[in-house]
């Protein structure tokens, strides 16, 4: 069988052959950046794989012997095609029978390619054949008259290209008109690092939008893709018998990224083991009371014989026979302060407090480092087990977030022992770890760390607008100052301070038309109006409302183009995969030059979400129902896929009351797709922090949401019982 990373990108981005796509899918969390050139047109494709089953794309074309618009506002700059597109797998081959896919172009865009296809797939050794029928751009040739005409004469003819609007959903085009038959076959060779093609194209080029007709002396389309390592893919081709092609794939796979070397994190510390055998915990049970009220289930420490190694003692040390650097000490003699320095600098924990229940150890604290909740649990319970006697056989460590307590992970001490010394695996390891819900217990405050009053730091950044009419890449290159003033842990103001250093907004001329409010469309002017901004500035206080019930209050310079006051909840109970929130906001307009001045308009806007869990391929549903910055009425969904990693594919959709009317204007509705990924697979260090990368054909004042700093559903993320299980190797990192 053709291995699934063998699969190809096209000339559209997905995966398939040249001009048509495949009923094949790449491995799920492939993510891929294709840039092809066949003249006239240039293809920027982003793709991504969130399910075995569904590809999703995003695509800049650039037509480059048309001008985007009149050269007073454009000048010389070529036109640009926005479109999403979507193929969906209906089931995988058999032995008898080929995989079936069916799929849209253009399905967000101006429809300019706008095309619907079923395709299917078969393998025959090192070939691998398709034959598919397209509607739209793909089948422009019109093989056959549409098999559909028996329900309606209305399918025996497709609107023009273009003629809806720019961004709406073209369902009046879809299955309509002269459908053609595309096909190919893609050829393995005996080396890895070259695949052949030769494509069947269902499009004769005589029909092109824009009356961009094309000549092609032939519908045979050629193509080699030379694999030049794992991460890149180069195709040559020949199409239209006309036209030398080039495309350039750069792809990797989130899901199973491999996170580079954290050569600029701290060493764990190493552990001395214990070679008298230790008492087994109590099965766990949820009850944190039990263990906190226990005798000690292990003796007082006791140092291995000398010149003892253990197998983890190699490359940064799981477990050492020296234990004369340290000594263990009742908890009554330990010093916290150092212990609290050393969970902060080496564990990542801010520690908040540390009590003892017995003959269990609870730090207090919030994770501000590792991005996996697990390594810094296990981290801090090396810590402790060098620096505190057999009296302590349980270390919880409770997770806070800007205040709010929200989960408990507690590790049974002498079986992490076991887990570091090889004596037990990580399955039975992991029926000794609890979490559990947050509750008031009568608990002995060993250590209170003083309150840190102010951080901040600077950085770099980078913003920019694609695809626009004055130029493709509208960008900024700016210095931020941002620093945060903590009145208490659950009360604090911060804000950015953003310097100008590099941009080319003075060919920024376009204002959108819109006939609603101008609550996003008039970004220009914020972009323009000033080298030195304050994109935020606010006060904001958490509180624990309840059980599972937290609260969220804020006001300030909310974002670069609004100021006001708001407040959130959000009911995430404990161990469920469901949470329910609302927010309600009143906000002001910001002056353009994002400082304390205000514009007239002012709006109460504010949302009620549900969020769920699925359990299906961790696939999230979120879905919100309110009012808009505009005024405008309505609902956004929004599904996203995150894999155990932590990086997350997704896409939105938002219809309101306003959506598909004239006071909308372009775009019809509003809706993107999105990546997320954590800093912590890119960098040398780990990192709690996150990129979103997020691609939306257009950007108007309809569905239009508030961009708060603060969300209650991130703030409590540690909840995610799942994210920490699939990761809990990292416990011993």
């Amino acid at each position: 069988m053709l291995a699934q990373e063998t699969y190809t990108q096209s000339d559209f981005g997905g995966v398939g052959l040249l001009q048509s796509p495949t009923a094949r899918m790449a491995q799920e969390g492939e993510f891929s950046f294709v840039l092809s050139r066949t003249t006239p047109y240039t293809n920027y494709n982003v793709s991504m794989q969130p399910l075995p089953w569904l590809e999703g794309s995003f695509r800049y074309t650039n037509v480059s012997n048309r001008p985007y618009g009149p050269a007073y506002l454009s000048g010389s700059q070529t036109y640009k095609d926005k479109s999403i597109d979507a193929k969906i797998r209906l089931w995988e081959e058999s032995r008898w029978l080929p995989a079936v896919a069916v799929g849209a172009r253009d399905i967000g865009g101006t429809g300019l390619f706008s095309s619907e296809y079923i395709v299917t797939s078969k393998r025959a050794g090192p070939f691998d054949f398709s034959l598919g029928l397209a509607w739209g751009y793909i089948g422009n040739r019109g093989d056959i008259a549409n098999p559909l005409n028996i329900i309606s004469d209305k399918f025996s003819t497709r609107p023009s290209s273009g003629s809806g609007a720019t961004g709406a959903l073209s369902i009046n085009k879809f299955l309509r008109g002269r459908p053609g038959f595309f096909g190919g076959v893609e050829y393995r060779s005996p080396w890895d690092w070259l695949v052949l093609k030769a494509e069947l194209d269902g499009n004769d080029y005589k029909h092109q939008p824009q009356s961009n007709n094309q000549p092609q002396r032939w519908p045979i389309n050629l193509g080699a893709v030379f694999r030049v390592n794992r991460n890149v893919d180069l195709t040559l081709g020949y199409e239209r018998g006309k036209v030398a092609t080039a495309a350039i794939n750069l792809h990797s796979n989130l899901a199973t990224h491999v996170d580079p070397p954290k050569l600029n994190d701290p060493k764990p510390e190493a552990v001395a083991f214990e070679s008298t055998p230790v008492a087994a915990p109590p099965e766990a049970t949820g009850d944190s009371a039990m263990r906190g009220t226990a005798d000690s289930a292990s003796p007082e420490a006791t140092p291995p014989p000398s010149g003892a190694v253990s197998p983890g003692a190699e490359g940064g040390g799981n477990l050492t026979a020296d234990s004369s650097a340290r000594s263990r000490r009742p908890p009554d003699q330990v010093d916290w302060r150092e212990v609290a320095r050393t969970l902060n600098d080496n564990a990542g924990i801010n520690v908040s407090s540390i009590g003892r229940r017995g003959s269990e150890l609870v730090i207090h604290g919030q994770q501000d480092r590792f991005f996996y909740n697990a390594e810094g649990v296990g981290r801090a319970t090396r810590i402790i087990d060098n620096r505190v006697d057999g009296s302590i056989d349980w270390l919880t460590v409770r997770s806070e977030r800007n205040g709010l307590a929200t989960v408990d992970t507690s590790v049974h001490r002498p079986k992490f022992i076991e887990l570091l010394d090889n004596r037990i695996d990580l399955q039975t390891f992991r029926r000794s770890v609890e979490q559990d819900p947050v509750t008031a217990q009568e608990e002995e405050v060993l250590y209170r760390a003083p309150l840190k009053r102010f951080s901040g730091g600077t950085s770099l950044g980078y913003q920019q607008n694609l695809g626009g009419p004055d130029a493709f890449v509208l960008y900024q290159i700016y210095g931020a100052a941002s620093g945060t003033f903590n009145i208490t842990r659950n009360l604090w103001v911060d804000g950015v301070l953003a310097v100008n250093i590099a941009n080319n907004y003075d060919k920024f001329k376009y204002d959108a038309p819109s006939n609603l409010p101008r609550v996003r469309t008039n970004v220009r002017q914020y972009l323009t109006s000033s080298d030195i901004t304050m994109p935020n500035f606010q006060v904001t206080g958490t509180h624990k409302l309840g059980e599972d019930l937290y609260g969220l209050a804020y006001a300030g310079m909310l974002e670069s183009m609004y100021g006001g006051a708001g407040g959130e909840v959000l009911y995430r109970p404990f161990g469920q995969h469901w949470a329910f929130g609302a927010d309600l906001n009143w906000v002001k307009s910001r002056g353009f030059d994002q400082d304390f001045s205000f514009r007239r308009y002012h709006v109460i806007t504010g949302q009620a979400t549900g969020y769920l869990d699925t359990g299906f391929h961790n696939v999230t549903l979120a879905v919100s129902v309110g009012r808009y910055l505009a005024g405008d009425w309505g609902t956004t969904v929004d599904v996203s896929r995150q894999f155990a990693n932590g990086a997350r594919m997704g896409a939105y959709a938002t219809i309101t009351n306003k959506s598909g009317s004239a006071g909308y204007g372009e775009g019809s509705f509003d809706k993107g797709i999105y990546v997320s990924i954590p800093f912590d697979m890119l960098l040398p260090r780990s990192s709690r922090n996150r990129a979103t990368l997020l691609w939306e054909p257009l950007q108007r004042d309809g569905g239009a949401r508030l961009n708060k700093r603060y969300t209650l559903y991130t703030m409590t993320n540690d909840l995610d019982s799942d994210l920490f299980d699939k990761n809990l190797n990292k416990i011993g990192d």
